[in-house]
């Protein structure tokens, strides 16, 4: 419950570059998620370039913090030979979530940054990437936060109907 408590959005970073060990631990999160029918549609793209970064800050008027994260990783999906494809984006959320939060217990700061389903930024992100056969879905930009993650509980009784 820590982690998941300790999860904000961070959109500034230290100069400090992330270990590549710790990138593969978070990649291992991503692809431990659950997916519909166990299809696992999901591949994800690590960009530590600078220049590319760059590109992907204007992907979206949400996404300028991209040029200043040491790195981001790119959720992107396939539909083609899935058994349930129309499910390929909730199992892709499901997956970024995993990555923010293995991102907040490696005591690193990140931000999920929507691509999907908006078509435009969709295409922008996913010439920048040279993708074929297969959707930008998220940006997720990350890196050593400069700020302090304290806990946040939001939890809401209002928002609850108990059956008994």
């Amino acid at each position: 419950m820590d982690t998941i408590l300790k999860r904000r959005s961070v959109r500034k970073w230290l100069n400090q570059s992330v270990e590549e060990e710790k990138i593969k631990t978070i990649l291992k999160a991503a692809m431990n998620a659950p997916s519909a029918g166990n299809q696992m549609p999901w591949e994800f793209v690590v960009v530590e370039d600078q220049a590319m970064l760059e590109e992907l800050s204007n992907s979206s008027p949400y996404a300028k913090c991209v040029a200043h994260a040491p790195v981001a990783i790119v959720v992107v999906y396939r539909t083609d030979g899935l058994r349930f494809p129309s499910y390929a984006q909730i199992d892709s959320a499901i997956a970024a979530e995993n990555i923010l939060l293995a991102i907040t217990d490696l005591g690193l700061g990140g931000v999920w940054l929507g691509i999907a389903p908006e078509e435009e930024r969709m295409e922008k992100v996913e010439k920048i990437l040279h993708l074929e056969n297969k959707h930008a879905f998220a940006i997720i930009p990350f890196g050593y936060s400069d700020m302090t993650l304290d806990s946040n509980d939001k939890y809401d009784e209002e928002r609850i109907t108990w059956y008994k």
